[in-house]
């Protein structure tokens, strides 16, 4: 079976799709790249090498120097199908990005978006 030509394709050819989809919300691109880093583990500059590099998809998260622990706390449904129910793992990370910014274009909180944990 053919990957999926999202694996291929740049982060950086997608990226100005996540923030008109933040801004026309309200949102920042600084609310954007915070997410972003927030589940790779890149450093801003790190991310934004990235983009110079147009790194695409499969590389950029086969890449991402620690990936959030918290993202597996992401459900849902994105693109009509479950995050919790993708078996590939690309696939996966992708959509975790998806439902992120579909979260901060819905208006939730960064708190809530990072599932920041209340102290105990």
């Amino acid at each position: 079976m053919s990957k999926h030509r999202i694996f291929t394709t740049s982060v950086a050819s997608v990226y100005p799709h996540y923030l008109a989809k933040a801004e026309k919300k309200g949102r920042t691109k600084a609310e954007v790249d915070q997410i972003i880093c927030w589940l790779t583990g890149f450093t801003q500059d790190e991310f934004e090498e990235q983009l110079i590099k147009k790194t695409d998809f499969e590389t950029f998260f086969a890449n991402a120097p620690g990936l959030n622990p918290s993202r597996t706390l992401v459900k849902g449904v994105i693109c009509g199908v479950r995050i919790e129910e993708i078996e590939e793992p690309t696939m996966r990370e992708i959509r975790y990005l998806d439902k992120l910014i579909d979260e901060l274009a819905k208006g939730k909180t960064m708190e809530k978006i990072l599932r920041k944990q209340a102290e105990a």
